[in-house]
This record gives C-alpha cells, structure tokens and sequence, in this order.
C-alpha cells in the first residue's frame, strides 16, 4: 500500500482495542439496540438470499439481525476487540451464517459475490472528505448494479455560517452524565478530532460515485440518513 494512503485504524481520541471500552462503547450505544436494528432491517427489506456488508460493524448487532432476517452478512470492523466482542454476542444469539473481517473502508477486500446491501452507521465520520469519497467508490464496486447502500452518521444540514450555534446546541442537548451515554468531552473530542462533514459535500459524493439517493432524512440538524441505489 502506498506511504500516503489513510491509516484507519489510528481513531482520533479512541482506543477500541481495550476491552474496557468497547464494553462501554456497546452500553452507550442507544441507537443499536436489537430491536431498533431490527426495524432497519424490515424497513430496508433486507430478507433471507441477501448478502449485506456491514461497514464499521462495531459491537454486531445490525449484523446479527441480518441474519436473523435470513441474510449472509459481512460483519467488518478494524478492531479486534470489537470483533471478537461481536462474535461473542453471534454466538449467544444463534447467528451464524455471518464472516467477520478486520477491515475498513479503505481495506476491505470483498471476495465473495456481489452484495445487495451496504450498511454503514456512525462510522464513515473516521475518514477525510478526500477518502470519504474513495470509501464510496469502493462501497460502488461491492454491490450489485441496484444494490442498496444505507449510510447514516453525524452529518451536518444547518447552514455554515452558523455552526457555532448548533454544534454548542448539539452537544448541550445530547451530552449525558458519565456512565449513562455519550459525555460532552466525547462530543467535544469528536467535532475537534473526527471528519464529520456537511451533507452537501456527502451528498456531491454520494452522486459522482454513481449512486441515485433514494431517500434522505435529516433526523436532526447534526445526523442525517441516506437510503442509495447503485448505479455504476
């Protein structure tokens, strides 16, 4: 690989190589419990014959449901102890027609057929704009032409002009006390240190990767979500 390409797996500001912390990472992770995990997976018509990559799989519970649905999923994450975490929690809930991969966006290698569906949540905010664009090239290049990609993260709608006022917002509204969520300093270090962008710049992508956006959700000022056809 060439000396200037993206090194993933230096995550500003977080060591998921620690037991401790992925343990915690999974506890505040509100948004993914199985039974919302569940609702995506009916609410995308992800069902049994499909295969799904599950891009920054985290802790495992998007991709379990999968194959609860009957799915073949690609659970793929670039930390170990994220990933052995999330076969831990396979095995306890009876899946098993998932692979588990120690990847990124940017190293994944898909060897199998082509996919149907592309899921990514809370995780592309780890890249540059720059290789933002290069992980949707790739994201292109996995699925079936009409193969579905979901992407949902911090991505910012509010007008730029004005980002003081809804990042403080942000964080004020959504900051929990330690041990009960996502504290302000993690909110703090993530607008500091990680690469979430504006949707436009996000959706400009989207589109020069050769994907039609389906659908778009600005859930709130700070989070969007996308449902894309691939096209290429």
């Amino acid at each position: 690989m060439a000396a200037w390409y993206f090194d993933e797996v230096k995550m500003a500001g977080v060591d998921f190589e620690d037991v401790a912390q992925v343990e915690a990472f999974d506890l505040k992770q509100l948004s993914s419990t199985p039974e919302k995990e569940q609702a995506l997976v009916s609410r995308l018509g992800i069902s049994s014959g499909h295969t799904v990559i599950d891009l920054g799989a985290g802790t495992g519970t998007f991709a379990i449901q999968t194959t609860l649905a009957g799915a073949f999923a690609h659970a793929v994450d670039i930390s170990q102890a994220m990933l052995a975490y999330a076969r831990n929690k396979a095995q306890k809930a009876g899946a098993t027609n998932i692979q588990f991969h120690r990847a990124g966006f940017l190293t994944y290698e898909h060897t199998s057929s082509l996919a149907d569906f592309v899921v990514t949540k809370s995780a592309l905010h780890i890249l540059p704009d720059f290789w933002k664009m290069v992980a949707f090239l790739r994201i292109s290049s996995m699925l079936k032409s009409g193969g579905h990609f979901y992407l949902r993260d911090v991505i910012f709608s509010f007008p730029p002009a004005e980002y003081e006022m809804y990042i403080n917002k942000w964080i004020e509204r959504a900051a929990k006390p330690e041990g009960e969520g996502w504290t302000a300093k993690d909110y703090e270090m993530h607008v500091r240190q990680e690469y979430s962008t504006f949707a436009w710049v996000v959706e400009g992508m989207l589109k020069q990767a050769g994907f039609d956006i389906l659908e778009v959700n600005y859930l709130s000022p700070v989070t969007a979500e996308y449902l894309c056809k691939n096209t290429a």
